[in-house]
């Protein structure tokens, strides 16, 4: 989950459109379809533009852009394959069994269709009339972007009888198309190697893109979706993703370590007035909801429209049929938004011609007209669905009203922390160092272990802006803990006042008096913990914070190294073993450090080697205020780690296997991953 803080600048909008059905597919598809908006200049000159940055993110978006012609293709009935694979050298290739790009001269440009949407921007079959009803990607800049921002690229395209291949290097052709064979199907392949004058990493990571990819087979239900890797000829692997249920088997696939409350999942799949709706949903014996989002497969981290659609059909109606059975029989006792939603998995997915996407991530529908159609599509199919199945109605209202319960509960213990208020100065917590700047924008507060690092923090810290609140012992797993008794938890109690938000169904992310929340804790085991804890705690109960950007993880120095007078951090292992060598000019095969005695005032590991004093940190406790600041909290030097979700269905699975109740599947994941961690410190 922690990545580096980095500004997100995508200002580039889409231009897609809503699915087609069998029944209606489009075959004029050619060179009559593509239509020209740009040249594609611009985007060697700011790439961050078009693909988001050039890091990691940017480099993969490279195969989604492609891949996303492929599944347009699917969407729109013609292709049921694709196959993405990573080759040696840095390279990558996505091929589709579809139509094939067009390769007949086009009218405007006096190029070949194929060359038009490989050479210049914003061209292709999304943007005119009669190519694709429905299209994805969530820039839709397309495959000429991938093209500029390429040291290589080949088009083989297999259409109309004959195999025609065309080369560019950086975005330009290096001769005409050709036909170089004859075809017996019809596809497209693309085969491109990101240019390192761009890019600052280069290479693929294969989780990333299995996990890609996987969900976008799920949101393309009966479109088999291959990963090669090629790129170790000794380690060649393969995998395919192939869902006949679509959402329906995502929503399993989510719940498989969870205890379901009903057995049939609710799916439906429907169209109205040109917008397709697909829902799926079930509950499970959990307190946290995961309701997840998508517009035209783009995972809407912010919601939408159609988010708030599901939300207010799902209520009515089982307030309604709860209602007609006489299981609520008075107004006053009827289930709120929050009552319905505890223990909710959910996949919202919708397709629709021109999608609005708005909020801070460009990834919030805002399409108005999106609400009522969900709302009609939810509230029929549902009705139906709880009649025709009445145990597994019986299952989703009991626990339904069971959360209601629970729900009066928290609101007596929540109401008792916050009854005068989080601004008021007297409910603030007695620990809280705060800082005396009362303008959210520019504070921050760290959340520090133990009294020890607390003390040292609030005397290294700045305090115009920088608020210290330490924490004593571990915090409640909240996972396994409703909010009624969390709230009776001293030192949970003591982060919602001073974060000032509120919690719950009052949750005010406008209230929050600080824009970084900053997690401050030991290099060890527990500080591991309680790290954990305290992620597991803003996830469940506070996640725009996550969402928005305001949680982050400092990264203290794991050793002090020092020769004379001159002393340098060393973050990891790796770091230090550069410092001794490229600083310290200390080679591998000198003598080997040997350990000091330690002081009695001082219980870190003190090292020597040749003449290098090399202090290992085990707490931030051991550190002096001076050290803190300058290592861990000096704005001008320290390391903070911003906590993002970049996959929201792995992190909801992730903290479900590790801090929840089953021991089965965490102590799978544990043996799965043991050998992956590095410098377990016991």
């Amino acid at each position: 989950m922690p990545k580096k803080s980095e500004k997100n600048k995508m200002e580039v909008k889409k231009s897609i459109t809503a699915k087609t059905k069998k029944a209606k597919k489009v075959d004029s598809y050619g060179a009559d379809q593509i239509t020209v908006l740009e040249g594609l200049e611009p985007v060697r000159k700011r790439p961050g533009m078009y693909i988001g940055n050039t890091a990691k993110e940017g480099l993969h978006h490279m195969i989604w852009e492609v891949v996303d012609n492929a599944i347009d293709e699917a969407m729109a009935g013609f292709c049921d394959k694709v196959v993405v694979t990573l080759l040696p050298g840095g390279s990558a290739s996505v091929e589709d069994n579809g139509r094939g790009i067009p390769v007949e001269k086009h009218k405007i440009t006096k190029l070949s269709a194929l060359e038009t949407v490989m050479t210049k921007l914003h061209a292709g079959g999304k943007f005119g009339e009669g190519g694709y009803k429905v299209s994805g990607g969530l820039h839709g800049v397309g495959v000429s972007v991938v093209n500029a921002l390429s040291i290589y690229t080949k088009a083989e395209i297999e259409r109309d009888g004959k195999i025609w291949v065309q080369e560019y290097e950086r975005g330009k052709a290096k001769a005409k198309l050709k036909s170089v064979g004859v075809a017996k199907k019809t596809s497209s392949t693309i085969t491109f190697q990101p240019d390192p004058e761009i890019f600052t990493v280069l290479d693929f990571d294969l989780k990333y893109v299995i996990d890609h990819l996987r969900q976008q087979a799920y949101l393309t239900k009966k479109v088999a979706i291959m990963i090669i890797d090629e790129r170790i000829k000794e380690k060649k692997s393969a995998y395919t993703f192939y869902f006949e249920g679509g959402i329906a088997s995502y929503v399993r696939h989510l719940n498989r370590n969870k205890q379901a409350k009903h057995d049939k999942v609710f799916y439906v799949d429907k169209t109205q007035d040109d917008v397709q709706v697909e829902i799926a949903f079930q509950y499970a014996d959990e307190y946290n909801e995961t309701a997840i989002s998508f517009a035209n497969n783009i995972y809407t981290v912010e919601g939408g429209m159609h988010l708030t659609g599901f939300k207010t059909a799902l209520t009515r109606v089982l307030n309604k049929y709860a209602k007609d059975k006489e299981i609520i029989k008075d107004k006053d006792d009827n289930l709120t938004n929050d009552d319905v939603r505890e223990g909710l998995t959910a996949i919202i997915s919708v397709k629709l011609k021109d999608p609005q996407f708005e909020g801070q991530t460009k990834a919030k529908l805002g399409n108005a007209e999106v609400k009522p159609i969900v709302e009609n599509i939810l509230s029929d199919e549902l009705k139906i669905f709880l009649e025709e199945n009445p145990r597994d109605a019986e299952g989703i209202i009991g626990k339904c009203l069971l959360a209601q319960k629970a729900r009066t509960a928290a609101r007596i213990a929540r109401d008792s922390v916050l009854r005068k208020g989080a601004f008021d100065g007297l409910t603030l917590p007695g620990k809280l160092s705060d800082c005396s700047s009362r303008n959210s924008d520019d504070t921050e507060i760290y959340i520090v272990e133990g009294d020890s690092a607390g003390g040292s923090a609030k005397q290294g810290r700045d305090r115009t802006f920088q608020a210290i609140l330490p924490l004593r012992g571990k915090i409640l797993n909240v996972e396994k803990t409703r909010l009624d008794r969390m709230l009776g938890n001293n030192e949970i109690k003591s982060l919602v006042i001073a974060l000032g938000t509120n919690i719950g169904e009052k949750f005010n992310i406008e209230e929050l008096r600080y824009d970084k929340v900053i997690i401050m804790t030991d290099a060890d085991v527990d500080g591991a913990h309680i790290r954990t804890l305290l992620l597991t705690l803003f996830y469940r109960y506070f996640p725009e914070l996550i969402t928005k950007g305001h949680v982050y993880i400092a990264q203290p120095p794991l050793y002090k190294l020092q020769k004379g007078k001159e002393s340098h951090y060393a973050y990891t292992e790796t770091e230090k073993e550069n410092i001794l060598k490229d600083i310290f000019k200390i080679k591998g095969e000198e003598p080997e450090t040997v350990v000091e005695n330690k002081d009695e005032e001082d219980d870190s590991d003190k090292t020597k080697s040749v003449g290098v004093n090399i202090q290992r940190y085990k707490g931030l406790g051991e550190m002096n205020p001076g050290q803190l600041w300058e290592t861990t909290m000096d704005p001008g030097n320290r390391i903070l780690l911003q906590v993002n979700i970049e996959d929201a269905a792995k992190a909801d699975e992730t903290f479900s296997i590790l801090m929840g109740s089953d021991v089965a599947p965490r102590k799978k994941f544990i043996s799965t991953h043991a050998k992956s961690v590095k410098n377990l410190d016991i």
